[in-house]
């Protein structure tokens, strides 16, 4: 019998990889996103309206639940309804409709702060203060799902690289094309990139190990400055890499994001991305491996050269 998911969100850079790979596992796969593209067999929908399908979740045994507000600024009000809300509502749709499990994607944003932290397993706390609006949403989520009605697995994926990304390589492409590239601490901070199609097998490993909450990564750090290079000697751009003091950064973007309330457009950097790529984050993968039977497959410049020879080919 084939197994059949639910996959929201269908339409953002996890789920235009996560789709593919079901279908080719054999997989029966429902998929809802707010953007689909023409031809594309994905139901637009927008799950924040107030009365979503009463059938989303029927004859369904896995929800993947992708769908979520994953920007480093915006109204907290939209955060609230797409990452909290949202997410309580499938969970309570999918346990009436009887499905054996819930996949939810949350984030590593949640340990983001003003200090390197090296190593980080799943029993480590999250940041004292959380960075920003989609941090706290996505660890309030978590935290009603301890209590959710089915088993659920969450995974927390760090730095997402894919073709169609929208959240982290598009923001690097902007301003490596400016020339002039600041960068906290002259980009000395440790990031694990994570390819996309990595993340996907995760997701798809978590629908068959004993529920848990994980995080993944690329599992192999470079430093931001090494990540920017790669991409502009990938798009044959010369740039000039500006180091900027960290505290001196973290200033700036608080000014920026005052001038962003004042005309309601996202700021060129915000505090929360200077915590998230001025300090090092690395994890330790070991739970991921014993539990998911996972480990991460791609390189950083393996995920980086996949993710702009699609998007330069599109």
């Amino acid at each position: 019998m084939r197994r059949r998911a639910l996959v929201t969100g269908a339409t953002g850079g996890l789920g235009r990889t996560l789709v593919p790979m079901l279908w080719a596992a054999g997989w029966q796969v429902r998929a809802t996103g707010r953007r689909p593209r023409p031809g594309e067999p994905i139901e637009a929908l927008d799950l924040t309206m107030p009365l979503p399908p009463a059938d989303l979740c029927a004859g369904v045994d896995t929800v993947f639940h992708l769908a979520a507000l994953s920007s480093p600024w915006g109204p907290r009000a939209a955060f609230e309804a797409i990452n909290v809300d949202v997410t309580r509502r499938i969970a309570e749709m999918a346990a009436r409709a009887g499905c054996r499990r819930l996949v939810h994607v949350s984030t590593p944003s949640i340990y983001a702060e003003a200090r390197d932290r090296i190593g980080l397993t799943e029993a480590d706390p999250p940041a004292r203060r959380l960075a920003n609006a989609y941090a706290e949403t996505k660890w309030r989520a978590e935290r009603l799902l301890a209590d959710a009605p089915l088993p659920v697995s969450i995974v927390r994926p760090r730095a997402i690289v894919g073709p169609d990304d929208m959240v982290l390589l598009p923001r690097l492409l902007r301003v490596i094309r400016r020339g002039r590239v600041p960068l906290p601490d002259g980009g000395a901070a440790l990031v694990e990139l994570t390819d996309v199609r990595d993340v996907a097998r995760a997701l798809i490993a978590a629908a068959d190990a004993p529920p848990t909450t994980v995080n993944i990564s690329g599992g192999a750090s470079r430093s931001l400055r090494a990540i920017v290079e790669r991409i502009a000697k990938r798009l044959d751009r010369p740039i000039r890499i500006v180091a900027v003091p960290r505290t001196a950064a973290l200033a700036g973007a608080g000014l920026m994001e005052l001038a962003g309330h004042m005309s309601g457009r996202e700021p060129p950097i915000t505090r929360y991305g200077v915590k998230a790529l001025g300090w090092s984050q690395t994890f330790d993968l070991s739970h991921a491996r014993a539990h998911l039977g996972w480990s991460p497959a791609i390189t950083p410049e393996a995920a980086i050269d996949h993710a702009l020879s699609r998007r330069c080919a599109a």
